[in-house]
């Protein structure tokens, strides 16, 4: 009997636009009144850029003071802190089992805070910015997750394993000329 693999990259759709506005809204409400930004990250907030369906949000604060406020809310509608997983300055926060919110438990996302200066945040975004504005970049991106996708067999942790040793290369050269030819907003 033959069972069809699922797919780990999909074609873009702009589904993904929507489920960042609609998770944004919601994380918006839950941190009403706090100091923060919240950015679209991630192969998803890119243009045209097949991927995993996963909606990766940053979530910006300015200092210290800031985190403890956010981290707080974030708990109170139903997210747990998952620590840094070992990237300083960027925490990575899941849903609680159990969380009954029609939107932050329907869409499929990565939420991480990040310190303002955090070298994550500025990977996150000037990775994402390059992508946005270079044709070629983006293709050959996407060519290289298919390519690591096929190679995993559509293995969601063996994907996350080859992404991890056979991209950063790529992702270093296009964040450098982001950083040269771009206008680095991003370094404050």
């Amino acid at each position: 009997m033959y069972i069809k693999k699922t797919m780990l990259i999909e074609k873009y759709t702009t589904d993904w636009i929507k489920d960042f506005t609609d998770l944004k809204s919601e994380l918006d409400k839950g941190l009403f009144g706090l100091k923060y930004n919240i950015e679209h990250v991630g192969s998803t907030s890119v243009q045209n850029l097949d991927s995993k369906p996963i909606i990766d949000i940053d979530i910006i604060y300015q200092s210290k003071s800031d985190f403890k406020k956010i981290k707080s809310r974030l708990m109170q509608i139903d997210y747990f802190h998952n620590g840094n997983q070992g990237i300083d300055n960027r925490d990575v926060f899941k849903r609680n089992k159990g969380s009954v919110n029609k939107i932050l438990d329907s869409i499929n996302h990565h939420l991480y805070v990040c310190l303002s200066n955090s070298q994550a945040l500025e990977r996150h975004l000037l990775s994402r910015d390059f992508l946005r504005k270079n044709d070629w970049a983006r293709l050959k991106y996407q060519k290289m997750k298919y390519e690591l996708a096929e190679k995993a067999n559509q293995d969601k942790k063996k994907y996350a394993e080859l992404k991890e040793l056979n991209v950063n290369k790529f992702i270093d050269k296009i964040i450098d000329a982001e950083k040269t030819n771009g206008n680095n907003v991003y370094s404050s």
